[in-house]
Order: C-alpha cells, then structure tokens, then sequence
C-alpha cells in the first residue's frame, strides 16, 4: 500500500521589510512521506522569502524535471528556480541553463553541500544565491509543527521573526559564498 502525502495548511502574515513585499499567503502544503519537516519548513519559509507574483510550488515528486519552487512571468516564462535541500551540481547546472536567477536553500549543513560541488560544472555558480535559515530557528519550528499553523513572519535586516500566537521565534537567514571569487 502505497503511503500518501499528508496536507498542512499555513495562513501567514508576511511583512518582509527588506524587500518591501506586504501579503497575506494562505499555503495548502503537501508533506511526502519521504519528506521530513526540516525539509517542509525550508520549502515553507523559501516560498515567503521569495514571493512575488507568479510563484508556485511544483507538483512535487511527481513532477522531478521542476524546480520544487518556480517564479514565472505573464507569458509562462521561468524567471527564477528556487531549490529546496541538497541538489546535485547537475540539477543545479540545469538550473542555472533554465532560469535568469537560481536560489538554493539548504535544510542540513550548507558546508556539505558546497562540499559535494566542488570541481563540479555548475553554470553561473557565481550568481547563485545560497541561504541557510540558522538551526536553531528551525528546530524550533520542527517542534511545534502542526497540520493548521496561523502566523506572522516579519523579516528585518535578514533575520526571521515568527509570531507564533504569543511566542516569538527569531533566527538568521544566511546567505553562503557560492565561489572563492
């Protein structure tokens, strides 16, 4: 028997100061079975850090050739590939062919990931963007996971700030040098 995806359901003050990006987002995610929450929570926070019109989650595992997160223009034109995890060098050489702008945000330890790109091909390393939301902020996150969640997220001098009804969560969001140069 195969095992089905659960559904968590996000309403979400967003009030990202440093990019001037106001909204309120009402997020229906589905969580793989594979999937673990650190990993739902990096794809979560990603699409917030990124929103702007025309993002939208892929299908999934179902749809491996798609980035987990795409902005798109009017025309269906892809503007910008946003990776969730670990992606291969390959994947991300893909992504740099098929996108103007390429984001990674890691769930583990970003240091692993550059680890396993080295002497890799990768194309427009250099303008890759790389980000890590700091462990502990997401630890914390993992633990109080639930499958409604209402909260704001206020981001500020690229520091996260979650208000979890009366409980206040904050950590960094950390970009990482893609190249020596």
């Amino acid at each position: 028997m195969a095992l089905t995806s659960t559904i968590y359901v996000f309403d979400i003050a967003l009030a990202d100061s440093d990019r001037g990006v106001y909204e309120q987002l009402a997020l229906r995610v589905a969580r793989h079975p594979s999937e673990t929450e650190s990993y739902m929570w990096t794809r979560v926070l990603a699409y917030c850090l990124e929103y702007q019109e025309g993002i939208e989650f892929s299908k999934g595992l179902s749809d491996p050739d798609e980035p987990p997160i795409a902005i798109r223009d009017l025309t269906g034109a892809l503007q910008a590939w946003i990776e969730v995890g670990m992606p291969d060098a390959a994947r991300v050489h893909k992504a740099g062919k098929a996108a103007p702008r390429v984001s990674v945000y890691v769930h583990r330890d970003p240091l692993l990931l550059l680890q396993q790109w080295a002497g890799e091909r990768i194309h427009r390393l250099e303008q890759l963007a790389l980000f890590s939301i700091e462990r502990s902020l997401m630890e914390d996150l993992v633990r109080r996971l639930e499958r409604r969640m209402r909260f704001d997220l206020s981001v500020s001098g690229g520091v996260l700030y979650l208000n979890l009804g009366q409980e206040t969560l904050t950590g960094a969001l950390i970009r990482h040098p893609t190249s020596s140069s």
